[in-house]
């Protein structure tokens, strides 16, 4: 494998089915562009003669729709950003804080990285969809599902304030799961 001697941008990129790592070279003399997602190439482009552009492609098991804007700031200094879905890459973030849930736990020495997709109800871990079984409670719903032989089950009440909407709570083994930030 070639050294990546024009790598200009990397980005890491939280999804349901895992973080994915973005790296970007861009040859400002070849007019090469290279996009690689978790280290494998997904589009190459040598000797193009607009240094300015888009390049799209999709990352990860849900293909996620992913965009880099190459553009000039100043004679031959140039600024990329990363679009995830449409939108920029903070905003994308930003969204994505209100639409899922993500707890990380260790299960017999194991790293476990579980995702609640709250407008699905998906749940995700460590990149696979998880068959899940869900009921309603007396005070919420529950949506159960199995990791390595442990019993996971993620309640939903709400909280009774509007603003903050409903609480989505991890437990596994009958024990409460901090949720993580990403």
């Amino acid at each position: 494998l070639e050294k990546m001697t024009d790598l200009v941008a990397v980005w890491e990129v939280a999804l349901s089915d895992g973080v994915h790592k973005i790296e970007f070279e861009h040859g400002t003399t070849s007019g090469k562009r290279v996009v690689y997602v978790d280290g494998k190439e997904e589009i190459r482009r040598e000797w193009m003669f607009k240094l300015v552009g888009k390049e799209t492609f999709t990352v990860g098991a849900t293909k996620t729709k992913a965009a880099i804007n190459i553009d000039a700031v100043s004679g031959f200094a140039y600024e990329y950003t990363l679009e995830i879905n449409g939108r920029s890459l903070k905003k994308y973030l930003e969204n994505r804080l209100k639409t899922t849930n993500t707890w990380i736990l260790n299960l017999g020495g194991t790293d476990y990285r579980i995702v609640l997709e709250k407008d699905t109800m998906d749940v995700w871990c460590n990149g696979q969809k998880m068959e899940t079984a869900g009921e309603f409670v007396e005070d919420g719903t529950e949506t159960h599902f199995t990791v390595a032989d442990h019993s996971c089950c993620i309640k939903a009440v709400s909280s009774g304030k509007r603003k903050e909407g409903i609480i989505h709570t991890l437990i596994v083994d009958n024990r409460e799961i901090p949720e993580a930030v990403e």
